[in-house]
């Protein structure tokens, strides 16, 4: 029964590859139910369920919720742009590492990413992509999807990266009968993997078209096309579209083949992905905070369609900014309905002669972000916008500046929520649970005004609000009390000062290891860090400067809350005391590998030349960092030289 089992297996997967991989089935779906009723019977009998066994795609039970996954290595995002001009500046910037670039072209498709993992050759999970670093696991899922193969050749531990979709002709068809209708392919999708319940996934049959290798632990592959052609060979489906392009116009000329074709096909895409072919030189371009700078997407004009401002509405942020909110006659664009668009100020709203009343052009800004482009046409009783005098929430007299008006009372309700919402987020304190409904009830029922504040609630507090029960309580508070252990760039990521986001909170965190060093910090001393421009500099210490803020830190400090770099016994060796930049392609080291010999031996690394720098280590097709540090007088080794100092 076991050599049966496995018949049955093999030839089942191969059907199955035919049909939903390569669109090209061999038997028909009778006979191919008959093998499947087959193996499932034994499968009873025995109890034995192999892991490539096609009956483990069935849709389980309910989840409780998703489980956080790291990932091996960290999935980025692209970068994008809208026109030739910022793509040539792209290519410019490949050109100063890579002499004779090649490049690649494919799909941009619009669904949510997913990453699965495989170790020996069997499918371990599926997560998806998060915020780079982690996922949520989505194995249950993912397992009712039948266009990725369950056991692969490849021995080694690897991730593999692709977009779940859901086809226009699938969405069409699941709508003809489905009590509530999905508005877009890509929400349905969405939704699908994202739900606790694998059967409403299954229902929804969505798929995942492959695209990338995002991590391989035995062997190397050289160049793009081989990661497809890896894809192509372990059973995983790829869309049958990759242009390998020698020059600048047959990028061009790709990008507008899938222009023309994109409405044609039965997948919603957005856009075109630009690579750099050859993988080896990738680690010397290098990433930013978000994006591989080897990338890009090549976004496509968004839709357009005429609609009418019903009404405008003002928004407070948490810098006090007032952000005008047009409210429009819903109108269809790219599947979704827009019933809402941005103005980025007054400024802006006047500029563009915006009025309640008018008809205006409204679009999706890179196919996600309602925003009015100009008006069109007034009609009679069109009336114009009234520039506010008070914060619509607090009353309190605004302020100018520049285009922008702000409300100056800090303790302006939503001010305080955006705050305090922000101070708990992910990438800053990471305190699970902690909503804008419950920021809401904590402004309004429990008073609070500050971040510190959150730190004082007690059980009973929350058993005043709405929806608390013991458990969630319990979790809350458990989450409040774990934040305290948080990283210094979290920190101050946290605290909200303007113009530091996660790449700015890093450097700070470097350079100053302590919020003390960083509050003594002069503005100069600030501009010396290559995230830190002048009005960051000035906004950090302006936010130093304020008792207020500083009182904050002092409440921080008394609750436990004083986050440092832990400083580890200094390690001495042959970099001691330099600071050395990486620049162009190493051929015996990746750049990590690189970056962390040089820290064991006691150096530190710099991303970019600076008038701190003391050596720069050039590899094969350095550009840029090389002529600066050149005309620095800065010390400058190659590969070779650095392996003589290594031995």
């Amino acid at each position: 029964m076991k050599e049966r089992i496995r018949q049955l297996i093999d030839q089942l997967n191969i059907w199955a590859h035919e049909y939903y991989v390569l669109d090209n089935p061999s038997v028909s779906d009778s006979e191919y139910d008959r093998l499947y009723d087959e193996l499932k019977a034994l499968e009873q009998q025995t109890g034995v369920v192999e892991p490539d066994s096609p009956t483990r795609r069935v849709g389980g039970e309910p989840i409780k919720g998703f489980e956080r996954h790291t990932h091996i290595s960290r999935l980025y995002s692209l970068d994008k742009c809208v026109t030739y001009d910022e793509l040539d500046a792209f290519f410019t910037r490949i050109k100063k590492v890579v002499q004779n670039p090649e490049y690649t072209v494919e799909y941009k498709f619009d669904g949510l990413t997913v990453c699965l993992t495989y170790d020996g050759g069997k499918f371990v999970r599926a997560t998806t992509r998060g915020n780079g670093v982690e996922g949520e696991d989505v194995t249950a899922q993912c397992l009712t999807i039948k266009s990725f193969p369950l056991t692969i050749d490849y021995e080694g531990l690897v991730e593999v990266q692709g977009e779940a979709v859901m086809r226009l002709s699938v969405l069409e068809e699941y709508n003809k009968t489905a009590k509530e209708q999905l508005k877009n392919a890509r929400n349905a999708v969405a939704g699908a993997i994202r739900n606790l319940d694998p059967k409403i996934t299954a229902e929804r049959n969505p798929e995942i078209l492959f695209y990338n290798i995002n991590y391989m632990s035995e062997g190397h592959l050289s160049s793009q096309e081989q990661y497809f052609d890896f894809l192509k060979k372990q059973g995983f489906k790829v869309y049958p579209f990759l242009r390998v392009c020698k020059s600048e116009d047959d990028v061009k000329a790709a990008i507008e083949e899938i222009q023309a074709e994109r409405k044609n096909i039965d997948v919603l895409t957005d856009g075109a992905v630009i690579k750099l072919n050859a993988t080896l030189p990738r680690d010397g371009i290098g990433y930013t905070d978000k994006f591989p700078r080897w990338a890009m997407a090549y976004k496509f004009e968004a839709e357009e369609s005429l609609t009418v401002v019903q009404e405008v509405k003002w928004q407070v942020g948490r810098t006090g900014k007032l952000t005008p909110l047009a409210i429009v006659e819903p109108v269809e664009l790219g599947g979704a309905t827009v019933r809402r668009a941005t103005l980025n100020n007054f400024g802006d709203l006047k500029r563009k002669d915006v009025k309640i009343g008018s008809k205006v052009l409204i679009r999706r800004s890179n196919e996600v972000i309602p925003e009015i482009l100009r008006a069109v046409e007034h009609i009679e009783g069109s009336n114009e916008v009234e520039k506010p005098e008070v914060c619509p929430f607090c009353g309190s007299n605004v302020v100018e500046s520049g285009a922008n008006i702000f409300c100056p009372n800090k303790y302006c309700k939503p001010r305080v929520v955006a705050k305090i919402v922000h101070f708990a987020c992910k990438d800053a304190m990471d305190i699970e649970g902690l909503s804008e409904k419950t920021a809401e009830q904590f402004y309004d029922v429990l008073k609070l005004r500050e971040c510190s504040d959150l730190f004082y609630i007690s059980a009973d507090d929350l058993k005043r609000l709405e929806g608390f029960k013991d458990r969630k309580v319990g979790n809350i508070l458990g989450s409040i009390k774990k934040s305290k252990d948080v990283s210094l760039d979290k920190f101050l990521l946290a605290l909200g000062i303007d113009g530091v986001g996660k790449v700015a909170a890093k450097d700070l965190a470097k350079a100053f290891k302590s919020l003390d060093g960083l509050a003594a910090a002069s503005r100069e001393q600030l501009l010396e860090l290559e995230n830190v421009g002048e009005i960051t500099a000035d906004g950090i210490v302006s936010w130093f400067a304020d008792e207020k803020n500083v009182e904050e830190i002092s409440k921080f400090k008394a609750l436990g809350v004083d986050p440092k770099i832990t400083q580890n016994a200094v390690k001495s060796g042959i970099f001691t005391g330099q600071f050395v930049v990486l620049t162009g392609t190493l051929q015996s080291f990746k750049r990590s590998e690189a970056q962390k010999i040089i820290e064991e031996q006691g150096g530190e690394c710099q991303s970019s030349v600076t008038g701190k720098t003391t050596l720069v280590i050039a590899g094969e097709s350095a550009g840029s960092k090389l002529e600066k540090a050149k005309k620095l007088g800065i010390k400058i080794i190659d590969e070779a030289d650095f392996k003589n100092m290594l031995n």
